[in-house]
């Protein structure tokens, strides 16, 4: 078909639309075609424990305003579009119809036919929020692929006698291995147990020296920069180290003492941390309890729990992470019969260091399947920063050096315009990330056609069927169809995938909304979804 021009529509330049006593308006310049998807701010307050983490909106609203929402979503309103023209002022009628404010980016693009059907602002660097992820799971595969697999070595750095005793230092080093974890490492010890027990098997039984843990593999930037500082004590806003346990969140457990004095407070997964507890047993069944980090590295707890009250667990961000995981590796060893002499100590690997073991990572691929079907900023930044350790001369992962290879990889294989994304971080919790809608097109049209291709489709939720799209679109023919990932923050709403259209044409879409009317405009690009599913031609 050939390309549709403004005069095929109308003559004027833009579209009006009075709604609500607002006035929109959209320059159908920029709609028309020519050929050719962490976060809201969580309170401050503790949790109930969870490893998984949320990152979108959707698991901190109340349960009674989500059920609504997810009412509205589902009898949302869809096209379903005979031509392209059709198509261009289906689209455009649905943008216009309810969102009241803020800036859209939209492009659709063909991948069966490598035409473009519709844009909206197409190069207006925009925040991404979680879209930011589609990046970092390309640099990734690119990187990487699919089956490779991090390892949490130990080395030692002396003598092992026949005895067991290893005269000198015992090493743990970071591979940047984001999932070492009880999300994948199941049992009573976690991962670290896991680890300490394959030590004990290589037959060492007491260490002379020191413990040392290596966290050299990334710069020492455990905050990106643009995170916003309400997020610093939210779980979806962890810090960031090379060598990093449990997503870097401690359970804080808290059990009434026998009577009314002091209460048993400890630490999951068991480390060395110092914690300072001021909690007082109290009649009564309930808990006031509260902890946070002080300056000096101690973790508070102070408050009240009731006689009856039972067990309690609150969630924390840990500040130091390399420190938590050495901690509860020492722990681990102790409870293994591995005894260590010294203290521990932070520093690089010795080169004369000798590996005694290690435990690898679950394979990239099933990393991001859950990184993207759960939206999880943890896994996000560390493989960031493993891409660009990679490719970077000194070997050390940062958020520049992995800039610096997101910037080459579009421009030099995607074919992404220079500066069309700026990333300041792995997952797009930061204000500063900026991508335009275009280059997330063309990274899904070269995603598609990728040597990794399968196991990025695969990673990416399903419309109506799985993770942060189980709800979404469903009983509409995007549902089972439609697969994409989402991003959502206080002020950013935004969805980038596939989906087939109704005449067996595979579709790959930008949607991106910044402004404060998101939930107006999440109905919208739901709609958008579902009209795209309907789409024939």
């Amino acid at each position: 078909m050939p390309a549709l021009h403004l005069s095929s529509i109308l003559r004027a330049t833009t579209i009006r639309v009075i709604l609500r006593g607002a006035l929109l308006a959209l320059p159908l310049t920029a709609v028309l075609a020519t050929p050719s998807e962490s976060v809201a701010a969580a309170p401050a307050s503790l949790s109930v424990p969870s490893l998984r983490q949320p990152t979108d909106d959707t698991k901190h609203r109340p349960r009674r305003r989500a059920r609504r929402e997810t009412r509205a979503v589902a009898a949302i309103h869809f096209e379903s579009p005979a031509s392209e023209l059709e198509l261009v002022s289906d689209l455009h009628q649905l943008m216009m119809s309810r969102v009241r404010n803020g800036t859209w980016g939209v492009v659709v693009l063909s991948l069966s036919r490598n035409d473009t059907l519709y844009t909206v602002n197409p190069d207006e660097p925009l925040q991404p929020a979680s879209n930011m992820k589609l990046f970092t799971t390309a640099l990734a595969l690119d990187q990487f692929g699919a089956a490779h697999q991090f390892s949490t070595d130990v080395l030692r750095d002396g003598t092992l006698g026949a005895d067991g005793t290893l005269r000198g230092n015992l090493i743990i080093r970071g591979d940047g291995d984001p999932a070492l974890s009880k999300r994948f490492i199941t049992g009573n010890g976690g991962a670290m147990d896991a680890l300490a027990q394959l030590v004990s098997n290589a037959g060492v039984k007491r260490v002379t020296g020191t413990l040392i843990a290596d966290a050299s593999a990334f710069d020492t930037q455990r905050i990106p920069e643009g995170w916003q500082t309400r997020y610093l004590q939210s779980g979806y806003a962890a810090r960031i180290s090379a060598l990093s346990l449990n997503e870097n969140l401690v359970i804080v457990r808290v059990k009434p003492g026998s009577g009314k004095t002091g209460a048993t407070v400890t630490l999951d997964p068991a480390t060395t941390l110092p914690v300072a507890s001021t909690v007082r047993t109290v009649a009564g069944n309930g808990a006031r309890i509260s902890a946070h980090t002080t300056a000096a590295g101690v973790i508070q707890v102070s408050g009240t729990i009731g006689a009856k009250a039972g067990e309690r667990g609150y969630q924390l961000v840990v500040e130091d992470p390399t420190a938590f995981c050495a901690g509860a590796f020492r722990r681990a060893l102790q409870a293994r019969g591995v005894t260590i002499d010294g203290t521990t100590a932070f520093a690089a690997t010795p080169s004369s260091a000798v590996k005694v073991t290690g435990l690898n990572s679950p394979s990239i691929g099933q990393m991001l399947d859950v990184m993207n079907g759960e939206s999880i900023n943890h896994y996000a930044e560390l493989l960031f920063r493993d891409a660009g350790r990679n490719a970077s001369p000194n070997s050390v992962g940062s958020v520049e050096s992995a800039n610096k290879l997101l910037q080459s990889f579009m421009t030099t294989k995607v074919g992404a315009a220079p500066g069309a994304v700026f990333a300041a971080d792995g997952s797009g919790l930061s204000v500063l990330d900026k991508i335009t809608p275009r280059a997330l097109v063309q990274l899904l049209s070269y995603a598609n056609k990728a040597p990794w291709k399968d196991a990025f489709h695969t990673s990416l939720p399903i419309a109506g069927q799985s993770e942060l799209l189980r709800h979404r679109m469903r009983a509409t023919p995007a549902q089972g169809n439609l697969h994409a990932k989402t991003g959502t923050t206080n002020s950013v709403i935004s969805l980038g995938g596939y989906v087939t259209a109704k005449n067996g044409e595979m579709l790959a879409f930008a949607f991106i909304y910044n402004g404060v009317d998101r939930w107006n405009a999440k109905s919208t690009i739901d709609a958008m979804g579902a009209t795209l599913a309907s789409f024939q031609r």
